[in-house]
């Protein structure tokens, strides 16, 4: 029977490994505050089972492909395409200077049509359409597949391809990640195991957020001994159609689409305005300005950004009147571009 607000369980304390907490029941028209706001991954077992699209997965990989091409626009999409070699492995080159696959532009009915047109038993050539915006490319597809969070504007993206394995990556956003045809595989970690994932460039991406260089599938334990202790502390789940999961902002995750033909819909979702900008550009601002310094002077922007970014106690700057505090104070749309407007111009220096 479906509830309303479903109640998360407490983690099996009899578990010795790490299980992901699985909410039965929600209501996808309305999420309850405790579902969005957990710090934990969450299985949403069954959420979106209602839509016409999981619906039409539910017959046949022809039906949930014509249902798609219905929304088509037929303009063109990214499409990362990769020899039947790269099994399926979105990464990089033997050189790490560039990449195992190519990025075209393809319609979804051309790639739908290369997919489908593949050997279903043989390794095929990997075929991957990922992030590509909902409303943009498919209008009319969500009024059809409605998640009604009461988030403020959600980005809703749509991932479709054959067999594909993404390499554990975090978002800055929140994300709900609904499997809607196929199955897919999510291995997730807590943000503190990024030591334990050997995550590559920063500069060089294949999809602008860095990626850890551990194959999954076949971990060399040699270059990368952490990665047991990462293992040990997975969370790994198997999405079926109809089925989402939560991923909160910064939880890496390594995702697997396991069948011939799967497709899955995002919606991603910031707790801060957009207008305060992108964390990772501060994170390569202070690459360009901070690393280089000699040891003492890190050591003291390193007590600047603890005051001033990462604490958060109530009297830290009850000293200076509140009037007089400029962006200490909260900051908000008008102050956010003077901040910005004040980057660039130190940024031309």
């Amino acid at each position: 029977m479906l509830t309303d607000k479903p109640k998360i369980p407490p983690d099996n304390p009899d578990s010795s490994s790490p299980v992901i907490t699985t909410i039965e029941g929600c209501d996808p028209n309305a999420i309850a505050d405790e579902v969005l706001q957990s710090s934990q991954p969450l299985l949403l077992k069954g959420l979106v089972s209602q839509w016409p699209i999981v619906k039409a997965a539910s017959v046949s990989n022809r039906n949930v492909a014509d249902y798609i091409l219905k929304f088509d626009r037929g303009a063109p999409v990214t499409v990362y395409q990769g020899a039947a070699e790269i099994d399926g492995r979105i990464f990089y080159n033997e050189n790490l200077d560039g990449f195992n696959f190519q990025r075209t532009r393809q319609t979804f009915k051309d790639t739908i049509d290369k997919i489908f047109s593949a050997d279903q038993d043989q390794q095929a050539e990997t075929y991957y359409i990922g992030s590509t915006m909902v409303e943009h490319w498919l209008p009319g597809f969500l009024a059809e597949n409605q998640l009604s969070t009461g988030l403020n504007e959600p980005l809703v993206s749509i991932w479709m391809g054959n067999k594909s394995r993404i390499a554990a990556h975090y978002d800055f956003p929140n994300n709900i990640a609904c499997s809607v045809a196929g199955r897919r595989r999510f291995t997730l970690f807590a943000p503190e195991q990024i030591d334990n994932l050997y995550v590559g460039p920063i500069d060089l991406t294949p999809s602008g957020q860095p990626i850890s260089m551990v194959d999954f599938k076949n971990p060399d334990y040699v270059a990368h001994p952490k990665f047991k202790q990462a293992l040990e502390t997975a969370l790994v789940v198997e999405l079926e159609p109809g089925d989402a999961i939560l991923i909160p902002s910064m939880w890496w995750h390594h995702v697997e689409a396991l069948d011939f033909f799967n497709v899955l819909v995002n919606f991603w979702w910031r707790t801060t305005p957009v207008y305060m900008g992108s964390p990772f550009a501060a994170l390569q601002h202070a690459v360009l300005s901070l690393r280089a310094l000699p040891d003492e002077q890190r050591q003291a922007w390193q007590a600047l950004f603890e005051r001033y970014i990462f604490d958060q106690s109530d009297d830290q700057f009850s000293h200076i009147p509140k009037h007089a505090r400029g962006v200490l104070n909260q900051v908000d749309e008008q102050s956010a571009q003077n901040i910005r407007k004040q980057l660039i111009r130190l940024l031309k220096q």
